[in-house]
C-alpha cells in the first residue's frame, strides 16, 4: 500500500512516478505475486514464500551499501529496484570499481494490461532517481546473459556492456552507465522515453510559483533602481513595512511586506505580495506586471515585445529549475563542480529578464540550456586558413592545442575526411561550432563558403560537453582536464546577441598572456591564491560577404568564432572542491540556502567563514585596482571558488579577453593588448568595487546571510570594511590612491543594470567604452562608511596584540 512518503518523483507521459523506500513487511504481498510469475524467472526468487520475501529484503537492507525502493504510478506499484555497492560483492572481481559506483536490479510489475513505452518510462525514472544523488557517477548492472529484453533497454539508456562474467548464481552481462552517457542517451530525441518538453503540460501550481518569484524580483530590483517608487502604508515589528505600489493609470495595485536593508535592498516576503486589478484580487503574473508598468519602467514601445519574450523565456527557464527531481541545498553541499553549475537558480541576480535566449525553441532549450545539465557534442568544421584568423598563447601552439584536445584517432579521421575531398588539413584551421549555430545560421548563411569548400563539415565531437551558465561556453565532461570551449551563438540573451567576433578574438590570447604574467609576478596576488583561467587560443572565420559590412559591431560579423580556455580541474589540490561563485546566492526550490549549508558543514561561525571568503575574493580585487587600476567583471558566473572543507580558500577569474580593463592607466602595453586600456571619468573607477562587487553581489549575499544565518547586515558590512582596512594597512604604498579612490566615501553613484536592459535590450553596453552607456539613479549610501573608524581602530588593536 502506498504511504505517500515519496522521496523522489519524476514526470512522464504516463503520469508521475514516485519512489518510496521498500518496506519488507508491507510490500512482500505484491512482490510475492510478481516473482511467482514466469516472466520474473531471472529474479531467481520464484520459490519464495511471502515470509521469505520479507526476510530477504530485511537482510538486504541490513548490509552496507544496500537499499530497495518501490516505484509507484497512478497509485499502483509499477516496479521495484534493489541497489548495492558493487565494490563490496563478487562483482568487484570482474571490473574496476570506483567511488561513486552503484549497482542496480529492476523488476517491473506484471504486464497484464500492456502500456506502450512503460518499460522505457520506468527505466528512465530509475536512472534519474539514481543520478539525482550527486555522489553517484556510474550505475552498474549484471543481468542474466540470456535476458535480451533488459540488454536492449540497458543499451538504449547508455549502458556499455563489457562482456559476460561468471558469477556464483549466473552468467551475467556486465554493463556500466556513466552520468554523461545517460544524458547523451536522453538527449537523442529518437531515444527519449518520456514526453518531450516541447509538448509537456505546464502545471498551474508551478506556473504560479515561478511568476510569484519573478514578480518579487521585479518589485525588489525596480524599487532598488528607483525606476518605481512604492509608498509605505504601515510600519510593523522588526523593521518590516507594508508597501503599496500603483500603476500609472491607477487600475492596478500591489501590496507587500518587506524590509529595506543597506544599499536599498528590498527583502520582500514572497507570500505577502497581493495584486488587485480594478479593486479585485488577481493572480501574480510577471508578463502582466511588465505590461502594467512598462511606461514607468521606461521601456520604448518598439522594444516592449522583445522584452516580454525575454520575460516569458525567463519564466520557462525557472520552471525547469523548480521541476521535480531538483537537488536540495543539502545535496549540493558536496556536489560535483558541474552538478553545481547546472543547479544554479541565479547567475545574474540583478537582471530581471536574465534567461531570454531568444532563438531557442523548446527542443533547443532541452538540449542546450545550462539548467538542464544535458551533455551535448560540439560540431567541428575545417575553416580555410586564407579566410580565417587563428591566434594562440606564446606558451602554446596550434599543434600542441590539437594534441591536448583531440585523441589521435579523431585527428586522423578529420585528416582522412579532407583527403577524401582532395583537400589538405594543413590548409585549414579546426573550429568548434555550437550545433544550434550550425543548423540555424551557418548552413544557410554560409552556403557559398561551404560550396567553395572554404568551410568543410567534419562531424560531431567524440567528447561530451556541458553548457555553462554563460550559455555559449562548454565544459568537457568526457575529459574534464581539457579546455573549456566557447563558441558563437546568435541568440539574444540578456542584452546581447551572443556572437563572437573573429577580429575581436584575434588578440584575446595575447591579453591573457599579459595578465597571466602580471598575476604570476605579483607576490600579493600569488599569496592570496588568485589565479586566472587563460583563454589560450582563438579562431574566427571571415566570410567575404559579411566581412564587407562596415560596422565591426554588426552581429553578422560575429557568426563564426571560438576560443579555448583553461580548465581549473587539474589546478586544484586533492580534497578541494570547485564551484561557481553564483552558488553563494543559490536558493533551492524549498527555500534553503547553499551558503548556509556550506557554513554549517564547515564548523565555522558565519563571521569566520565570511572573512575567509572575503580574503579569497575581495582582497585580490582590491590589489588589482590599487596596484594597477585593473578591473574585472567579477560577478558570480565569472568567478570559480576553490573550497576546502566547505570554506573558500582562493578563486579563479575567467572571461578575461572581453571583460578586463586598465582604467586611466599610463602603463605601456604591447600593441595587441592596447585595447584593454580605457579612459573613464575618474569618479567611475571605484565603481568597479562599489557597483560590481558591493551592489551586484554583496547586496544579495548580505540578505541571504541575514535571512538564513541570522547574520545582521551591520555585521556583514563591518566584515567587508575590516577586509578593506586590513588590505590598506598591509599596503601603505598605495595610500594616495586610497584617498583618490575612497571606498569609505559616504555615498557613491548608483549605477543601474536593469535600466540598461530596459533602455535597449539588444545592446546594453559598449565594450570599447564601458562608461558611455551607464545609467545612473542618484547615489547610494555606502554601507561600510559607518564602520570606517571602528574597523580601523579594531584592526590597529588586532595588530598591536599580534606584535
Amino acid at each position: 500500500m502506498k504511504t505517500g512518503n515519496a522521496i523522489f518523483s519524476c514526470a512522464s507521459n504516463l503520469g508521475s512516478i514516485e519512489f518510496e523506500v521498500l518496506n519488507p513487511t508491507r510490500d512482500a504481498e505484491f512482490i510475492h505475486g510478481w516473482i511467482s510469475k514466469p516472466y520474473a524467472k531471472f529474479w531467481m526468487m520464484g520459490g519464495y514464500s511471502k515470509i521469505q520475501v520479507a526476510e530477504f529484503y530485511k537482510k538486504h537492507w541490513s548490509e552496507p551499501g544496500n537499499g530497495a525502493y518501490v516505484g509507484w504510478m497512478q497509485g499502483k506499484p509499477a516496479f521495484i529496484i534493489e541497489v548495492y555497492d558493487p565494490g563490496l560483492n563478487e562483482l568487484a572481481e570482474h571490473y574496476e570499481s570506483a567511488a561513486g559506483d552503484i549497482g542496480m536490479h529492476i523488476l517491473l510489475a506484471p504486464n497484464e494490461s500492456p502500456v506502450a513505452g512503460f518499460s522505457s518510462v520506468a527505466f528512465y525514472a530509475v536512472l534519474k532517481f539514481l543520478f539525482a544523488d550527486p555522489k553517484v557517477h556510474r550505475v552498474v548492472v549484471e543481468p542474466d546473459v540470456r535476458n535480451e529484453k533488459i540488454h536492449r533497454l540497458n543499451r538504449r539508456f547508455g549502458f556499455q556492456h563489457t562482456g559476460p562474467v561468471d558469477l556464483k548464481e549466473k552468467t551475467a552481462l556486465l554493463g556500466v552507465c556513466t552520468r554523461e552517457n545517460f544524458q547523451i542517451a536522453c538527449d537523442n530525441p529518437s531515444r527519449e522515453p518520456v514526453q518531450r518538453i516541447a509538448a509537456s503540460p505546464i502545471g498551474l501550481q508551478a506556473w504560479d510559483k515561478v511568476n510569484r518569484l519573478l514578480v518579487r524580483k521585479c518589485l525588489a530590483e525596480l524599487l532598488h533602481e528607483r525606476v518605481l517608487k512604492a509608498e509605505v502604508v504601515a510600519e510593523g515589528a522588526d523593521n518590516v513595512a507594508i508597501f503599496h505600489l500603483s500603476s500609472a493609470d491607477g487600475t492596478v495595485d500591489y501590496v507587500f511586506a518587506g524590509e529595506t536593508l543597506p544599499l536599498d535592498h528590498y527583502l520582500i516576503d514572497l507570500n505577502s505580495i497581493r495584486r488587485r486589478v480594478d479593486g479585485l484580487d488577481a493572480p501574480l503574473d510577471a508578463l502582466a506586471f511588465t505590461s502594467e508598468f512598462y511606461p514607468q519602467m521606461g521601456i520604448p514601445e518598439e522594444k516592449l515585445s522583445v522584452y516580454l519574450e525575454e520575460i516569458s523565456a525567463t519564466l520557462y527557464s525557472s520552471l525547469n529549475k523548480h521541476k521535480p527531481g531538483y537537488l536540495s541545498a543539502e545535496q549540493l553541499c558536496s556536489a560535483d563542480f558541474q552538478v553545481l553549475e547546472a543547479a544554479m537558480t541565479e547567475g545574474h541576480p540583478a537582471f530581471i529578464a536574465n534567461n531570454g535566449r531568444i532563438g531557442f525553441d523548446a527542443e533547443d532549450f532541452r538540449k542546450f540550456a545550462p539548467e538542464t545539465g544535458a551533455s551535448m557534442r560540439l560540431v567541428w568544421i575545417a575553416a580555410r586558413r586564407s579566410r580565417a584568423i587563428f591566434s594562440v598563447s606564446a606558451t602554446s601552439s596550434y599543434e600542441s592545442l590539437l594534441a591536448s584536445e583531440f585523441d589521435p584517432s579523431a585527428l586522423q579521421d578529420f585528416r582522412q575526411q579532407l583527403r577524401a575531398l582532395d583537400l589538405c588539413i594543413d590548409d585549414y584551421w579546426l573550429l568548434p561550432v555550437h550545433p544550434w549555430q550550425w543548423t540555424n545560421k551557418l548552413v544557410q548563411m554560409f552556403a557559398a563558403d561551404i560550396a567553395r569548400q572554404d568551410i568543410v563539415y567534419l562531424g560531431e565531437s567524440s567528447d561530451c560537453y556541458q553548457p555553462q551558465q554563460s550559455i555559449r561556453t562548454f565544459f568537457n565532461r568526457s575529459q574534464p582536464a581539457r579546455h573549456y570551449v566557447k563558441t558563437a551563438l546568435s541568440v539574444l540573451n540578456m542584452g546581447f546577441m551572443r556572437g563572437l567576433s573573429a577580429a575581436y578574438m584575434q588578440v584575446t590570447p595575447a591579453i591573457n598572456d599579459w595578465l597571466y604574467q602580471l598575476v604570476e609576478s605579483d607576490d600579493a596576488l600569488r599569496q592570496s591564491g588568485f589565479r586566472v583561467l587563460r583563454e589560450l587560443a582563438a579562431v574566427g572565420y571571415n566570410s567575404p560577404e559579411y566581412a564587407r559590412l562596415p560596422d565591426n559591431k554588426n552581429p553578422y560579423r560575429k557568426l563564426l568564432a571560438g576560443l579555448w580556455r583553461e580548465s581549473p580541474v587539474s589546478r586544484i589540490e586533492e580534497g578541494q572542491q570547485l564551484s561557481t561563485m553564483a552558488a553563494l546566492l543559490h536558493i533551492d526550490p524549498e527555500g534553503d540556502s547553499l551558503v548556509r549549508c556550506w557554513i554549517e558543514a564547515s564548523g565555522l561561525s558565519t563571521q569566520a567563514w565570511l572573512e575567509r571568503y572575503l580574503n579569497a575574493y575581495l582582497t585580490p580585487l582590491l590589489h588589482c585596482l590599487y596596484a594597477y587600476r585593473l578591473v574585472f567583471m567579477p560577478h558570480g558566473e565569472n568567478v570559480i571558488l576553490v573550497l576546502e572543507d566547505h570554506v573558500p580558500v582562493s578563486i579563479f577569474m575567467k572571461d578575461i579577453g572581453e571583460e578586463i580593463c586598465l582604467l586611466n592607466s599610463e602603463r605601456e602595453l604591447p600593441e595587441q593588448v592596447a585595447r584593454i586600456s580605457v579612459q573613464v571619468p575618474e569618479g567611475h573607477i571605484p565603481l568597479s568595487i562599489f557597483t560590481d562587487v558591493f551592489d551586484c553581489f554583496f547586496r544579495y549575499l548580505s540578505g541571504i546571510l541575514y535571512e538564513h544565518c541570522a547574520f545582521s547586515p551591520d555585521d556583514f558590512w563591518r566584515c567587508v570594511a575590516r577586509c578593506i582596512q586590513r588590505y590598506q594597512a598591509q599596503h601603505p604604498e598605495y595610500s594616495a590612491l586610497y584617498a583618490q579612490y575612497d571606498l569609505f566615501a559616504p555615498r557613491f553613484a548608483h549605477s543601474c543594470l536593469n535600466r540598461l536592459q530596459l533602455r535597449d535590450n539588444q545592446q546594453m553596453i559598449d565594450l570599447t567604452d564601458p562608461s558611455k552607456l551607464l545609467q545612473f539613479a542618484g547615489e547610494l549610501e555606502n554601507p561600510i562608511y559607518p564602520f570606517r573608524e571602528v574597523t580601523r581602530t579594531e584592526l590597529a588593536s588586532e595588530i598591536e596584540q599580534a606584535v
